[in-house]
């Protein structure tokens, strides 16, 4: 019998099993998908945000607080990367300036720190492209960005360095009650644990509710986004919202930590919480609403749209703690924006709930920084080439785009918990995400991959099931 079960390898999930991890424990993290931040996780906005549009004494606004303040020490430790570049929300009229006043106060009670309210001067001279009916912003220093899958991927590393199991293509299909814990019934296995933790992301009222009389709804809120290639870069130099609606923060634009640009999301409630599809019309309104409040924008430099859902409930908060009546099963639901933000606060938060509950002793063995990928495209010419003295795979450019080499899709592949699809290699190294979309390093990832895993060319996935590229082989039709 497991001592954790943690349902979900999202940012909050992997938050959680990092944190646990340094209690002494039997942890397990099961994952639906086929590989960690495949849900919610892998198709947001990446922002750090600042904190100061959540509602005062919430428990979105004190995870997000404390999630921000943990992020830049939390990136030193586990080697993904994370930039403060600070956000602007922009007002377009004076009469919206109490408004704005608003959101500052709000910050301040919810102690954000660099917030400061900016002319139309100054927003001009810290965004050139700017629009000429922007009157006004709050400007907060302490907002950034980061890459969500890094993030993401490296709690899940260091989770598993310091001894969380993680087991994946196990979609849960039942949990009852029994002596001592719970049994969890998956389409693969079942498995007896001590305490359970419902990371499940849009699925998550779906976990609650195996257990729970007391329901809970999660409504997906499908956002689509346009990403610019690099070439767009500068276009804006801050993470730019305009002043929220009752639909949340509205069309934002921001760098990205690649040096592309985004552009979304949107904001539509759906029932199919498996629908990532775009559509032309919310593209279009993008398009159109970006325009509103930044010039300049070079749509002819989109490289890609994509689509992501968001875990929304109807009072905007997250619903984190154990559940009535059902000792030991903990919900960490409604991870909407800003959880990735909060991610670091809630896994501290929820593995001292569990370890306290439990008298879990500390691991004295924890490791707390993880090994990071090396980044080829980050050497300098001598480093690349002491490199390539070591391991000559390094030498061996793939993709041309994101300058990714063949050494460095080998170590991603073996690394613990490796990449097993060609999405998984594009999450850890960003092969196949620049401009040519994998065009032309998708055949030569495959057939590393089908080396690697010693599989044949036609059972490697795009990303999980049935997601084979290669259907047959020339000589065989």
């Amino acid at each position: 019998m497991y001592d954790v079960v943690i349902i979900g390898a999202g940012v909050s999930g992997t938050a959680i099993a990092r944190e646990l991890s340094a209690y002494k424990g039997n942890f397990l993290v099961l994952e639906k998908g086929g590989d960690v931040c495949v849900g919610t996780s892998k198709a947001n906005s990446g922002i750090v945000h600042g904190g100061y549009d959540a509602n005062e004494n919430s428990l979105m606004a004190e995870l997000n607080v404390k999630g921000n303040k943990m992020m830049e020490k939390l990136s030193k430790e586990l080697g993904f990367p994370f930039k403060k570049i600070g956000s602007l929300v922009v007002a377009f009229r004076e009469e919206d300036m109490d408004k704005l006043v608003k959101l500052k106060e709000r910050g301040l009670k919810n102690g954000v720190c660099g917030l400061e309210i900016i002319n139309r001067d100054k927003l001009r001279e810290l965004e050139p492209n700017i629009s000429k009916e922007a009157f006004a912003a709050l400007y907060c220093s302490e907002a950034g960005i980061v890459d969500p899958f890094l993030l993401n991927i490296a709690m899940a590393e260091n989770a598993a360095q310091n001894g969380v199991e993680f087991r994946f293509n196990q979609r849960v299909e039942n949990i009852k009650s029994i002596d001592g814990g719970y049994e969890i019934v998956t389409d693969v296995e079942t498995i007896q644990s001590v305490a359970v933790v419902n990371a499940a992301g849009v699925f998550a009222d779906d976990i609650h509710n195996m257990v729970s009389d007391n329901k809970i709804e999660i409504r997906p809120r499908k956002g689509e986004y346009f990403l610019l290639d690099k070439e767009a870069n500068g276009i804006v130099n801050h993470v730019m919202f305009q002043l929220p609606t009752e639909k949340g923060k509205g069309i934002l634009a921001t760098p990205t930590i690649d040096g592309n640009v985004l552009l979304g999301p949107t904001s539509t409630f759906i029932d199919d919480k498996e629908n990532n599809q775009t559509t032309s019309d919310e593209l279009n309104y993008i398009r159109k609403d970006t325009q509103k409040f930044i010039e300049n924008i070079p749509f002819g430099s989109v490289i890609t749209s994509f689509t992501g859902l968001r875990a929304a409930t109807d009072n905007h908060e997250f619903i984190i703690g154990e559940v009535d009546g059902k000792e030991g099963f903990y919900d960490v639901a409604g991870m909407e924006s800003p959880g990735l933000t909060s991610a670091p606060a809630v896994g501290e938060k929820v593995s001292r709930m569990i370890a306290e509950k439990y008298n879990f002793e500390k691991n004295e063995d924890f490791i707390a920084k993880r090994k990071p990928i090396v980044y080829t495209r980050d050497l300098s010419f001598e480093e690349h080439q002491k490199l390539i003295e070591q391991d000559e795979r390094y030498g061996n450019m793939v993709c041309r785009c994101e300058k990714v080499t063949e050494g460095e899709i080998v170590d991603s592949i073996n690394r613990i918990l490796g990449a097993k699809t060609i999405d998984g290699i594009k999450r850890r190294l960003r092969a196949t995400a620049g401009r040519c979309q994998g065009g032309f390093c998708t055949p030569k990832i495959i057939e590393i991959l089908a080396r690697e895993l010693k599989i044949d060319e036609t059972e490697v996935l795009k990303s999980g099931k049935n997601s084979n590229l290669i259907v047959g082989k020339r000589g065989d039709i």
